[in-house]
């Protein structure tokens, strides 16, 4: 299966930038009030946070936060190309558990 080595290979890539980014923002991924709060940020703050990262100012924590939610888009956007051919894609601890934090707040901003 030529495909899965291919999704497993991007998935590996994504996790350890994720992984990189959330040392640098210094996130326990097992935290998850932490997790859901940068979840909830991500989908919050997204235009703002990314105006502020390219105004020249170098704030290397707001760089990487924008980076992460650039990843959880190549992320989400992973797990739906490879299950629309019926495979499972996922990464590691630091995935599932944004994965995870996304869905949820994704779900209560539907419930409201």
């Amino acid at each position: 299966m030529a495909g899965y080595e291919h999704y497993d290979e991007i998935a590996k890539q994504i996790e350890h930038e994720i992984v990189v980014k959330g040392i640098v923002l210094g996130i326990d991924w097992t935290n998850e009030a932490q997790v859901g709060a940068l979840a909830h940020e991500a989908l919050d703050q997204l235009a703002d946070d990314v105006k502020r990262a390219a105004s020249g100012h170098v704030d290397y924590k707001l760089r990487a936060k924008v980076d992460l939610y650039g990843l959880a888009a190549m992320m989400l956007r992973t797990m739906e190309e490879s299950a629309g051919i019926g495979i499972e894609s996922h990464g590691g601890v630091a995935w599932k558990a944004f994965a995870r934090a996304l869905w949820k707040e994704a779900e209560l901003r539907k419930s409201r």
